[in-house]
């Protein structure tokens, strides 16, 4: 993987970041060997969208970092899960199911098809997205019906997949992509560098000032005037 990655797979989705969206954004790493798995009160409270890539360690995440995560993305931050963090905590937290899938490391063709183009994740992608070598994921994969769903991916064994898929989880929006194999350079792509930048910013939180996530409310009744007008009529 150094060969492919010399800043590893944080340091390549950071500089694509920073690469497309510039000014925009400030671009921060964090990796699970620091304290917390680097995701501090501190950190999570200046994140407005956080990207997860994991691999093989999954478990290994604190369950505290987890709770902290789910509660600010349930108060609106965005998060973009990417590949094999489909098995991540957070995700199989949010999503309610096992995120099993079919899975094959062959050095398949894989063709990305847009079927969401009026999407904004999908600004200035072509159609298809190729990529000549990659690990195969296929179907069942097992979570909600997405919300939406952006990307469909097609293998040269016959396999298709969902890969880039939406929902909305309390006030935060999460996407997940499946692309970022490890053992290959995907993220160097600049078809793939696109919708990353797209998905950051399709993430980021919409009227939230707060990042609270919604919770009971035991409201008052409403008091009305003596007249209440009703379908246009007054009683």
């Amino acid at each position: 993987m150094a060969e492919r990655y010399p800043s590893g797979m944080h340091g390549a989705i950071a500089s694509a970041l920073s690469e497309l969206l510039g000014d925009g954004v400030t671009v921060r790493t964090a990796t699970q060997d620091q304290p917390e798995n680097g995701l501090t009160d501190d950190v999570l409270n200046r994140t407005d969208v956080l990207t997860w890539w994991g691999h093989a360690t999954h478990a290994s995440v604190e369950d505290a970092v987890v709770d902290r995560v789910q509660q600010r993305v349930l108060g609106g931050m965005g998060l973009v899960v990417l590949h094999s963090a489909h098995f991540s905590k957070i995700f199989r937290r949010l999503m309610g199911t096992t995120c099993s899938l079919a899975w094959r490391n062959s050095g398949d063709t894989e063709l990305i098809w847009n079927v969401n183009p009026s999407h904004p994740i999908t600004a200035g992608v072509p159609q298809p997205i190729m990529i000549n070598d990659h690990e195969m994921y296929g179907e069942f994969f097992d979570i909600p019906a997405p919300e939406e769903l952006i990307f469909i991916s097609t293998f040269s064994g016959g396999e298709v997949f969902r890969s880039g898929c939406c929902w909305r989880r309390g006030m935060g929006k999460v996407f997940y992509f499946s692309p970022g194999d490890q053992e290959y350079p995907i993220y160097h792509q600049p078809e793939i560098k696109q919708v990353l930048a797209n998905a950051v910013l399709w993430a980021q939180p919409e009227n939230v000032a707060e990042f609270n996530p919604p919770s009971v409310d035991n409201s008052p009744a409403p008091i009305f005037n003596d007249r209440i007008s009703v379908h246009g009529m007054r009683s």
